[in-house]
């Protein structure tokens, strides 16, 4: 039931953003019918179905073609998915401002243009404001203005030339005021096209002064939508690189104070989360396996999630481990991922390709004890971590180095008297702000810290889950060179 109702969450979230996605970078910048939109909302739909068939193709036992099909769209989308809406959401601050600096150069916004003049107005024949040829109606019959004020000069009609010209010299200039008006008179004084009192009451505005509007919003949702595309995509894009070019190799120097001075400068080269699967298949294996020989380590630990897959699909794609080359051998302890992957099969080709299971064992190497633990995953399937097992009989003496999947287990650790943990697990957060995340459910997520007596190294990984992408975690195959106080 709680998975049922984590599994609609997810999928209410996915539809959601996918909406907000299509709206702004199909519905805000394309024309309704065209086919820009048209191929905006199609890809709206099917992107989520191929990001859904990725994630669940492998968990319900599809054919391992199919599963590479959706793998490379389905999963790649899902990052695109993440940095497209966060680069939007930055976008959303962008907009406002955008859309306020060029409404100021085009001087819409009130108080940057020119003042808007009010409209007088007339009452018409039948008592209506408008442009009818009755008098102004909110002027006052003391107070109106002269027909001279009302007619310009170049404007005057010849009837009005041959009145004036009637007119004796000793006529007050008043009397044509004094006397009601004709109709005619009237007529003239309130014409729409007489001055421009009239043209400012009847004219309409410009069909040009509502167009800057529209076209503004539309030019700042390309804009917003155009780097947003652009900034989403470069960064999946390099980070797609990232993973697809290998990991790099991280050195650094760990003391413990049980280490004789025999095993000075002891090398271990550290891999994790290699995650060999529908993407990432036997060249990745290759470039990881490459690049571990290149160290010349004195032993080599694989700590979890090797595959995301079967041995039937994926044994060809591991085959390369055989080629790991250490003085003192290759070892491996299970991760989450075998256990969704058949981790016995798993156990056992690893042990094929001359690896060393260590299944809540332990073993001596020059100078100290490594000893390996399974996964908490393998719990459900009574093969859980044994700390007893694996380090309870060991003399305290001696410098102990474990080999665990999650660091969430450093308590039991410090507990059984470990100096030196190696983990991997987190990704280093792997997508930003993924690291966020991986913090509130790890003690480390990458990188060296101390708990009490003992040491916690945490790798981030040498592969990728889900969408072959890295953000912010660079993969890393990490030499940790062991140190003794004594020398």
């Amino acid at each position: 039931m709680v998975f049922a109702l984590v599994g609609l969450v997810v999928l209410a979230l996915l539809g959601a953003v996918h909406r907000y996605l299509w709206r702004r970078f199909v519905g805000d910048t394309t024309a309704p019918g065209s086919p820009l939109r048209r191929a905006g909302t199609v890809a709206a739909f099917v992107l989520p179905l191929l990001s859904v068939g990725a994630m669940t193709s492998g968990r319900v036992g599809a054919p391992f073609w199919l599963q590479q099909v959706l793998a490379w769209p389905g999963f790649l989308w899902l990052a695109c998915l993440l940095y497209l809406t966060l680069a939007l959401l930055v976008g959303e601050v962008v907009r406002p401002v955008l859309l306020r600096v060029l409404a100021r150069r085009d001087g819409a916004i009130p108080g940057a243009g020119a003042r808007a003049v009010p409209e007088p107005a007339t009452a018409g024949p039948a008592g209506e404001s408008g442009t009818g040829t009755g008098t102004p109606a909110d002027v006052p019959d003391g107070t109106r203005p002269r027909a001279e004020e009302l007619v310009p000069s170049h404007s005057a009609g010849a009837s009005a030339r041959s009145e004036a010209a009637g007119r004796t010299a000793t006529e007050p200039v008043t009397e044509s005021v004094t006397e009601p008006a004709t109709e005619p008179e009237r007529e003239r004084e309130t014409e729409p096209a007489a001055g421009p009192l009239a043209t400012s009451a009847t004219a309409p505005a410009p069909a040009t002064t509502l167009a800057p509007g529209p076209s503004r919003r539309l030019f700042v949702s390309r804009v917003v939508g155009g780097a947003a595309a652009a900034a989403g995509l470069a960064t999946v894009g390099y980070g797609t690189y990232g993973v697809l070019r290998g990991p790099s190799v991280r050195r650094i120097t760990v003391p413990l104070a049980k280490l004789p001075r025999a095993a000075h400068g002891f090398r271990i080269a550290v891999v994790s989360d290699i995650h060999i699967g529908p993407i990432l298949g036997r060249a990745h294996t290759r470039r990881i396996v490459d690049t571990i020989n290149a160290t010349s380590p004195d032993l080599v630990a694989v700590v979890g999630d090797l595959v995301d897959g079967s041995v039937a699909d994926l044994g060809s794609a591991a085959e390369p481990l055989s080629a790991l080359r250490a003085r003192h051998g290759s070892f491996f302890v299970t991760g989450n991922h075998e256990y969704f992957s058949g981790a016995g099969q798993w156990v056992d080709h690893v042990r094929e390709l001359g690896l060393h299971p260590l299944e809540n064992a332990r073993v001596e190497i020059e100078g100290f004890d490594l000893a390996g633990v399974n996964d908490i995953a393998g719990e459900t399937e009574g093969q859980g971590p044994d700390f007893g097992r694996a380090l309870g009989d060991r003399d305290r003496g001696r410098a102990a180095v474990l080999l665990a999947h999650q660091p969430v287990v450093i308590h039991d650790a410090v507990e059984h008297g470990v100096d030196l943990q190696l983990s991997g697990h987190t990704h280093g957060g792997q997508l930003w702000p993924g690291n966020l995340l991986a913090e509130l459910a790890n003690p480390t997520v990458a990188g060296l810290e101390r708990y009490g007596d003992t040491q916690l190294f945490v790798s981030r990984g040498a592969g990728a889950w889900g969408p072959p992408v890295r953000v912010g975690a660079p993969s890393d195959i990490t030499v940790v060179e062991l140190a003794s106080r004594q020398a």
